[in-house]
């Protein structure tokens, strides 16, 4: 059954994309909120603001659960452009209504039309939805779960680097230096189920020991797609590289021991013709040094992990004679953090999960949307759970 869904949802893409696009070199790639507060014209000060509310209720055939309500995000975007070619942008998050973060605040220099100079807290340019997460340019009610395990959405790091439109090929760039995740900081941040995610330093208070690099090439030239090929290339922070002693060889063996590297590629394309959309992703992390993390610190990270997702949408908004945009959807994802592990490590099947995703997407306008779906996770231990979720979502400047 999952097989053949995910070759019906390549095949129906397939169908479309290469039946319909073409050659467009003047085609713009797509913006998040930030990238428009950075092209806007409209003045020195910038404003923009996107926000989710969520409802989250699992069920089973044996149990009964509480549903959970949630104002989940409320986010604001302020901006100043000092001339022509300078500017800064900064992101307010406030998630659950009580915890306020920096989500980016970095400074944007032109020095050509395709070269500009970026630096400060930035997005890792790493997939589609950690870039590109205002909740009315993705289905679903919550971001797609490749996004939250493999990559820790939202991931931001401080550094600096250039980003630029090659138009006349249809290519974006990005290419940066930044801080690593902490894997240690008096104890271990780094685990079996959710790799790096809880490493993530968010811009507080930094630890670095080692510059990291991310980068991401993005072709545009087609009309209505975009792909993309992303890396991360690193390791991981540790609090035990501070005040080392060179001539401790214990001291500098602990110290290597508490750090991991960290290699991850991905893939993903992004498609948009007419009432038909569809989007796909694949993410693949390679871990060096975790048989002597898991040692030193009792965790239990494999050496390899995987996922991927495939989806398709279509407007089906003129069956019912609406104005506004009626979009059902259909997502399959699969992923596994425990794709290989140490010599001797036990592999945890729970870490393998299949998940299926379908619903609604209802566009009031063009910023504001009401959002429906029902999701199946499965398990390597053939653990199934289901859930029903709902929200509502805008983004506006």
């Amino acid at each position: 059954m999952r097989k053949a869904l995910v070759f019906g949802l390549i095949t129906l893409i397939a169908n479309q994309v290469f039946g319909q696009v073409k050659n467009d070199s003047n085609h713009i790639p797509r913006v998040n909120s930030a990238q428009t507060l950075i092209a806007s014209k409209d003045g020195n000060l910038l404003m923009a603001a996107y926000g989710e509310v969520h409802f989250n209720q699992p069920f089973g055939s044996n149990m009964r659960n509480n549903g959970m309500l949630d104002v989940h995000r409320q986010v604001l975007l302020f901006g100043y452009r000092f001339n022509k070619k300078t500017s800064f942008i900064t992101e307010i998050e406030i998630e659950h209504i009580k915890e306020v973060f920096l989500e980016q605040a970095f400074l944007n220099h032109e020095i050509k039309p395709w070269l500009n100079f970026q630096a400060g807290l930035m997005l890792i340019p790493m997939g589609i939805v950690n870039e590109y997460h205002e909740p009315t340019v993705f289905n679903g009610v919550e971001r797609p779960v490749i996004d939250n395990v493999l990559v820790p959405t939202t991931w931001r790091e401080i550094g600096a680097g250039f980003a630029g439109n090659l138009t006349n090929i249809g290519l974006r760039y990005q290419l940066y230096a930044v801080n690593g995740p902490l894997g240690y900081d008096g104890e271990g941040q780094l685990n079996g189920a959710k790799p790096i995610r809880g490493a993530r330093q968010k811009g507080s208070q930094v630890t670095m020991s080692h510059p990291d690099f991310a980068g991401k090439l993005t072709y545009f030239g087609v009309k209505g797609l975009d792909i993309g090929l992303a890396a991360y290339l690193g390791q991981t922070e540790s609090s035990l590289f501070n005040n080392l002693s060179l001539d401790s060889t214990h001291l500098v063996a602990q110290a290597d021991s508490s750090s991991v590297g960290v290699q991850m590629i991905g893939l993903d394309f992004r498609y948009q013709q007419k009432k038909f959309q569809a989007r796909g992703q694949w993410i693949m992390m390679n871990l060096s040094n975790t048989n002597q993390y898991n040692g030193f610190v009792g965790s239990d990270l494999g050496t390899s992990a995987y996922g991927y997702y495939v989806e398709a949408g279509y407007d089906i908004s003129s069956l019912f004679k609406l104005k506004q945009r009626l979009v059902p959807f259909v997502r399959y994802s699969s992923y596994n953090t425990h794709a290989s592990v140490n010599e001797g490590q036990g592999v945890d099947a729970s870490f393998q999960n299949d998940i299926v995703t379908t619903g609604l997407s209802y566009f009031l306008t063009n910023s504001m949307v009401l959002k429906a779906d029902y999701q199946r996770i499965e398990d390597g231990n053939n653990k199934v759970s289901n859930t029903i979720n709902a929200g509502v979502g805008y983004w506006f400047r």
